[in-house]
């Protein structure tokens, strides 16, 4: 058991890999949620489990903005909710396929970045298309409508990689070999026209993850990566600090301007120590072995 608790902690927090990350965050909440609520549902006669109600009540995304307003932690939490077994075993399922291949191709410090923003956008369509579209606010649809699940946040992973390498192949099971933008296709128009069933808000939700999914590999393709910009505000400034000292020694006439060292400075704050140019370098390595002096 010791061994089996290990190998789970290592996929999940040491190998690098933030789908298997993703994976586990949901599974285990899912199994802390449950497995209390199926124990107290045995032992008991309650006509409600109280562990659902409270989950219900204070953990998945509402409609109405009253309540929203009070429970303004529900936007990430319902995307790491599910409503039953199926559920959580084909998001998550769907989550490790186009993720693996997702991570292949752009690394891993992008993954987290897009499961949370595909399942805030597909929390925001949601909110507001229960609160500005005649069909919902004519029958006053947003005091009692929530939605939850990952389904948001693994189609914007599903459409992004999809997006990303349109033509490549897996295989699926009677179907066979199929390319991913087909198959991005089909889950949107399939999403779409059940907007007129019975879970509309979660197809809105699922249609708002797959937009920000496109949305973001298309300005990741022109050169903007909104969520490596996130990442970097995140990201330690350098301690590094050179003093400009003036010794009574003719050597030191080469040392740099403190105005240069500033900007050069200013440079790796905002770009990385990579984005120097050679001169820069050699500006910067100067000024240090002079303070060494």
């Amino acid at each position: 058991m010791n061994t089996l608790w290990r190998d789970i902690q290592y996929k999940m927090s040491r190998s690098g890999n933030k789908i298997n990350l993703l994976i586990g965050i949901n599974v285990i909440v899912y199994l802390a949620i449950n497995i209390p609520s199926v124990l107290l549902g045995l032992v008991t006669r309650l006509d409600s489990n109280p562990i659902i109600d409270f989950t219900q009540k204070y953990l998945l995304l509402p409609a109405d903005l009253r309540t929203l307003l009070y429970h303004f932690w529900t936007p990430v939490t319902y995307m790491f909710m599910h409503a039953g077994i199926l559920h959580i075993l084909f998001n998550m399922l769907w989550l490790y396929w186009m993720g693996q291949i997702f991570e292949e191709y752009l690394g891993n410090k992008r993954t987290i970045g897009l499961y949370l923003l595909g399942g805030l956008t597909g929390g925001f369509l949601f909110v507001a298309a229960y609160n500005l579209l005649p069909a919902f606010t004519s029958i006053n649809a947003a005091s009692g409508g929530v939605i939850v699940g990952a389904s948001a946040s693994v189609m914007a992973v599903m459409v992004a990689t999809a997006t990303l390498l349109p033509d490549h192949t897996i295989s699926l099971i009677i179907i066979g070999p199929v390319k991913l933008k087909w198959l991005a296709i089909f889950y949107v128009v399939v999403d779409f026209l059940s907007i007129a069933g019975s879970n509309a808000g979660g197809e809105i939700a699922h249609l708002g993850g797959a937009l920000f999914g496109f949305v973001y590999i298309r300005q990741l393709q022109k050169g903007n990566d909104w969520i490596g910009s996130i990442n970097k505000m995140f990201q330690p400034k350098p301690k590094m600090k050179v003093v400009s000292f003036e010794p009574q020694q003719k050597k030191n006439n080469n040392l740099p301007r403190q105005d240069e060292i500033d900007r050069i400075l200013d440079k790796i704050s905002a770009s990385g120590y990579e984005s120097l140019s050679k001169q820069e370098r050699e500006t910067l390595s100067r000024a240090s072995n002079n303070n060494e002096g």
